[in-house]
């Protein structure tokens, strides 16, 4: 049954957002996927939702989160979970508790690569009765194959895969409420940049 996300009943889950793994993706530009990922924590932020950030060994190849996610959000980027080469982030103990602790059933989650640090944790959270939305362009795949594989095997396993416009619009619900026209600019920025 078919349930709205709100900002109200949301968290939005952000993972592996890193210069390094984004430079892999080669199925949807560089660009488009960092201001995508900016826009969805814009828009949290507007919305006061929990967001959970996490990063995979950002000392090797990886490298940092985005800044910008830190210009944004800068508690949740001081407070990311920074896991040791756990491939499923919510095999990682600390991840798993901040999800569970944002107290949200609905959860919107975008990660890099999505063939890979997206696909794992977006099963598990179904697997464990959360309603999950998979951000599809606000990660990427190093391959369209590997991305489009993703994809249908999370859609397949009951995730609801989305666009970035999609799921902000969804939960802005009102472009002339107070929240709305903030998120409004947003969309038009991410238009336009």
């Amino acid at each position: 049954m078919y349930e709205r996300f709100t900002g109200e009943n949301s968290a939005m889950l952000l993972i592996d957002h890193q210069v390094g793994t984004m430079g892999w993706v080669k199925s949807l530009p560089f660009e488009t996927m960092k201001r995508h990922a900016l826009m969805l924590a814009k828009t949290a932020k507007i919305l006061k939702m929990p967001v959970v950030l996490t990063s995979s060994m950002e000392e090797y190849a990886q490298g940092p989160l985005l800044e910008e996610l830190g210009e944004i959000l800068p508690n949740e980027f001081n407070g990311r979970i920074k896991r040791l080469g756990i491939v499923n982030a919510m095999d990682d103990e600390h991840f798993a508790a901040a999800v569970k602790g944002t107290g949200r059933k609905n959860l919107i989650l975008a990660g890099v690569t999505n063939d890979v640090c997206t696909v794992y944790p977006a099963l598990t959270l179904v697997s464990q009765g959360f309603q999950v939305q998979v951000v599809a362009d606000a990660g990427g795949s190093p391959s369209q194959i590997a991305d489009d594989m993703a994809l249908r095997r999370m859609e397949k396993n009951g995730v609801t895969l989305t666009s970035t416009n999609q799921v902000i619009a969804e939960l802005a619900g009102n472009w002339t409420s107070p929240e709305g026209s903030q998120i409004v600019q947003v969309v038009m920025e991410g238009m336009t940049a």
